[in-house]
């Protein structure tokens, strides 16, 4: 079988000091918010060229908390993509505010700045872009939009650690970045994590004080905050792999360039634009064949995954605001051909070349 993601190739080669680092911290018996996390804080901060950095339980709370630090809340709108992971919109609702869907570019798939005014009310607070699948958004000109309107910019970076742009990286663009440590990340833990990145300092400790239930310490809590804490054996492993993430980031690069190289021109490819660097979290290609080219693959025991097999306007959960088909063509139109395939450091070059021959066959 050819997975989605080997993590068990990744782990074979890093376990020695996997296990050296987890028995340092089992012995140090601090295991909330110790030396380790504060160290990731601090070199994560660092690498993205911004002050602050705050490890949280996952990415969803980091975009929660983040939005919530940003003093957004009831009635208020956050303009976004239908095309991403839920947990986009999700953040945005635990806040008490509404997510306002705009249609994404046909080329990258990341939210269109073109289409972003338009949607600009009185009630409208954040620009929440989603760097897909590990291509950068177009920071440039949704920077612009937000100027202009005085709009925060939470930027959804789940999918993008070590992108960039003009060598700038994600998350360093606006208000606020948010990273998902999530196993099959391209920075990911041995289970949930997730941190906020930005500059303003009051707003970083409000951060720091929602996810230790509102409160500075000592057992005095001046706000409701949650139970959100990114734990140490986690940031231990992370930064086991933190130091290796150019590398492992430049080796999904190669795969990319490889199964570029072998695809036929008649599969739509992913783009990577001028002066970006797209990471490639996935390799998402588009083709009208998409479902007889994944039944294939199937029959091959070869993985191979739909993100995002409905856009997020016409998911069941979000019903009650109204949206239809036909609301935000293009985004649909990505849902019915898209499929991502397996892609990771490790992955074999003749694996590559195998997969590309049975898409080239369909």
């Amino acid at each position: 079988m050819i997975p989605m993601i080997d993590l068990k190739k990744q782990f074979s080669e890093i376990k020695d000091e996997v296990f050296e680092t987890l028995t340092e911290i089992l012995e140090s018996t601090q295991y909330i918010l110790g030396p380790k996390v504060l160290e990731l804080e601090q070199k994560i901060a660092k690498y993205h060229g911004v002050s602050e950095a705050i490890g949280v339980a996952s990415g969803t709370d980091a975009l929660h908390l983040a939005i919530e630090a940003f003093g957004i809340g009831e009635g208020d709108e956050v303009i976004t993509t239908p095309f991403t992971f839920f947990a986009t919109a999700e953040a945005i609702f635990y806040t008490g505010a509404i997510p306002v869907f705009v249609d994404i570019e046909p080329d990258t798939m990341n939210i269109d700045p073109a289409k972003i005014e338009e949607k600009i009310t009185e009630r409208t607070k954040a620009i929440l872009p989603v760097h897909i699948f590990g291509h950068p958004a177009d920071m440039d000109k949704i920077g612009k939009i937000a100027v202009k309107h005085k709009l925060r910019i939470i930027e959804d970076c789940a999918q993008s650690f070590g992108a960039e742009i003009c060598g700038k990286k994600t998350g360093s663009f606006g208000d606020a970045g948010c990273f998902s440590f999530y196993p099959s990340k391209n920075l990911g833990a041995f289970g949930d994590g997730g941190m906020a990145i930005l500059q303003d300092r009051s707003v970083a400790d409000d951060i720091r004080q929602l996810r230790n239930h509102g409160s500075k310490g000592a057992y005095k809590h001046e706000r409701v905050g949650f139970n959100s804490r990114l734990d140490e054996i986690q940031a231990g492993i992370l930064l086991v792999k933190f130091k290796r993430i150019d590398q492992y980031n430049d080796k999904r690069r190669a795969r990319a360039r490889l199964y570029n190289e072998f695809l036929s021109d008649s599969i739509e490819r992913p783009v990577e634009r001028p002066d970006m660097k797209h990471v490639y979290h996935q390799y998402t290609l588009r083709s009208s064949k998409r479902n007889e080219i994944q039944k294939v693959l199937r029959e091959k025991n070869i993985s191979s995954v739909v993100y995002y097999p409905v856009p997020l306007h016409l998911q069941e959960a979000v019903g009650f605001m109204g949206h239809k088909k036909g609301d935000f063509p293009v985004a649909e139109e990505a849902a019915e051909k898209v499929l991502s395939l397996p892609i990771y450091p490790e992955l074999p070059e003749e694996a590559v070349k195998e997969i590309a021959d049975i898409i080239n066959n369909v």
